[in-house]
């Protein structure tokens, strides 16, 4: 058996079930991990890049349920329903969504940023930040002051994240995984992955997580026995 289990994640900072899928998924490496004991393979996990509303301006003027509304044509009572089901969702596994502070942004330098941060051994640290900033703490994440700011905290160099995206120089990485994505037909995100062949779609329960990582680890083992 391989000592590693590759799961690609295609996700997207502004979207509420990607961070919570964050939470479940690592619920499910945890169980899957337990239990097999000594010698179970590590699980590296790669995020890449997915724009669930390319459309959105960088500085959107209004609330989560203004956006929604506008963009969607979704009833404001019907978002306000939907939005508090999310939270309490968010909050069962430890998450504190306040959507009342939410600044709705284009996510694409914020991607961008994750390549950066990739390259240099911290994308999983820069992903988790960048969630809490956008779902927890209000924070914008479609300018570069405000990206940079956030990297600096996770151990990025400052100048060099605010040159990286004043210069746009992993704007072609993104829209290579967007192009992988729409390859894997993949139209809604978050989307694992799992050893470049099985694909669990959605925030699912951790144990359905644990349990696509058991049938990779068994396929793995009847192919080299």
């Amino acid at each position: 058996m391989s000592e590693t289990i590759k799961v690609d994640v295609w996700s997207d900072i502004a979207c509420p079930w990607c961070f919570i899928g964050k939470r479940k998924f690592a619920e499910g490496v945890r169980r899957f991990t337990e239990g097999a004991g000594e010698g179970a393979p590590r699980v590296e996990v790669e995020y890449h890049s997915f724009e669930l509303a390319p459309d959105t301006p960088v500085d959107f003027e209004g609330s989560e349920v203004d956006f929604l509304a506008e963009y969607k044509g979704m009833p404001e009572a019907q978002v306000h329903q939907m939005l508090d089901q999310v939270t309490q969702i968010a909050a069962s596994v430890g998450l504190a969504y306040r959507f009342d502070k939410v600044r709705h942004t284009k996510t694409l330098k914020a991607h961008q940023l994750l390549h950066l941060a990739k390259a240099r051994g911290l994308q999983l640290e820069m992903t988790e930040r960048l969630f809490r900033a956008y779902f927890e703490e209000g924070r914008h994440v479609g300018h570069d002051t405000e990206l940079a700011d956030l990297a600096a905290e996770v151990g990025l160099d400052r100048d060099e994240v605010l040159a990286a995206l004043a210069e746009e120089r992993f704007a072609e990485d993104v829209a290579a995984d967007i192009a992988q994505a729409r390859a894997y037909g993949i139209t809604g995100v978050p989307f694992y992955v799992l050893d470049g062949r099985y694909g669990v779609s959605g925030a699912q329960d951790p144990e359905v997580f644990a349990n696509a990582l058991r049938q990779v680890a068994a396929d793995r083992a009847e192919v080299s026995a």
